[in-house]
């Protein structure tokens, strides 16, 4: 089939042809975006699920959304080993400019502007030049961030109110904040919340977001909503292999669809691979299950070498034994004991090794002294990447 009309090119955070599957998720956020518009109190969401399953791209429709409605909306990534204030303040100055051009907030923004001043100077963060009037003395300048964040944002929620406006902060990879950068934003909302002020927080991260977010603050149950973005069912599944190969003419047959979710487990990232390779293994319409079990095999290929590969190149050669004893064990949510008992060293050894790929995001702890991966079908990467592997404790 011709190569140019391919629907299927799967990225990070790429957008699908067609995005199904998620019309609760997003029915939700509108509702909030909504409500928060109408001056009325809704929770701010944090959107928590495995690699692949699309949260960049429900991150980005809910920013659209938000626009439709006049919103300022803000969208980062929180990068390992960087602090919130580095890349939050100059995308506040941002929006504080295009704030201050509306007459009835104009001073708010100039003391918005100071408070941003003053935070920009405790957290050492350059601005630039600032090209708003300030009004009154620098604030937010104490040097502790679960004091001059909340400050800050408090400002910034005034002069968007005074502007008529409504202001949408949406954060990729929370996992990577810092617990003192996540304990000061859910802070700031919480005295957001409590002001009526018109922002929302939407978060996307890990699973173990939900548990940091309750270590940081108590109250972040009550404050937030954690919806669960998993794989797509397989109805949905099919559906987001069909919908774009019959807008481009083409076709393809149930037992095709059956076997990519098979093998795909609905993932959506994954789903987008298999229907980029299957258009280009079938020689004509419609896509046959033959097409698929050729297509399988270079779209294995493509995950090792992109999707894979860059997550396990960053591992050091420890990490790599640990997480193919963990392939070894099982891909089902593994006990510490048993990954420990493959690898043939004691449970409190493997510990920091453990935390450490927590920290990386390669792993998580659906439940007390359980661990999962975080990427899906990992396990089988580490099978065929590490076929002759031999346990360290041997």
């Amino acid at each position: 089939m011709d190569p140019l009309r391919n629907p299927f090119s799967p990225g990070a955070g790429t957008p699908p042809p067609a995005l199904v599957g998620r019309e609760g998720l997003l029915q939700a956020a509108e509702i909030a975006i909504h409500r928060i518009r109408a001056g009325r109190f809704e929770k701010s969401q944090f959107l928590l699920g495995l690699r692949g399953v699309g949260k960049t791209v429900l991150l980005n429709r809910i920013g659209a959304l938000a626009e439709k409605q006049d919103y300022e909306s803000i969208l980062l990534e929180a990068p390992e080993g960087q602090r919130l204030a580095s890349y939050l303040a100059p995308a506040l100055k941002r929006v504080l400019l295009r704030l201050s051009r509306v007459e009835q907030a104009k001073d708010l923004a100039g003391r918005g502007m100071a408070a941003l001043r003053g935070f920009a100077g405790a957290f050492k963060v350059s601005l630039g030049d600032v090209e708003v009037q300030l009004e009154g003395p620098p604030a937010a300048d104490s040097g502790n961030l679960e004091i001059d964040l909340p400050e800050l944002l408090l400002e910034v929620g005034k002069t968007a109110k005074a502007a008529g406006r409504s202001l949408i902060l949406l954060i990729d990879e929370v996992q990577y904040l810092v617990e003192e950068d996540l304990r000061a934003l859910i802070v700031a909302f919480h005295a957001i919340a409590q002001k009526g002020l018109p922002m929302l927080l939407f978060g996307a991260g890990l699973p173990q977001v939900a548990g940091l977010a309750g270590e940081a603050r108590s109250y972040a149950e009550r404050l937030f909503e954690y919806p669960t973005v998993g794989p797509l069912d397989e109805e949905s599944a099919q559906e987001a292999l069909r919908k774009p190969i019959e807008a481009e003419g083409g076709a393809i047959e149930e037992p095709a669809l059956a076997r990519v979710y098979h093998v795909t487990h609905g993932y959506p990232y994954f789903l987008q691979e298999w229907g980029k390779h299957c258009w280009l293994a079938a020689a004509e319409s419609p896509i046959t299950l033959d097409d698929v079990l050729r297509a399988t095999d270079t779209a294995r290929a493509a995950l090792d070498q992109s999707f894979f590969r860059v997550r396990f190149d960053r591992l050091t050669p420890r990490e790599k034994d640990y997480l193919r004893a963990m392939a070894e064990a099982g891909s089902d949510p593994q006990r510490s004991g048993k990954i420990a008992a493959v690898y043939g060293r004691k449970v409190e050894h493997l510990g920091p090794l453990r935390s450490g790929l927590i920290r990386k995001g390669m792993i998580w702890s659906p439940l007390h002294g359980e661990t999962a991966f975080t990427v899906p079908l990992f396990d089988e990467f580490m099978i065929r990447e590490m076929p002759d592997w031999e346990r360290p404790g041997r």
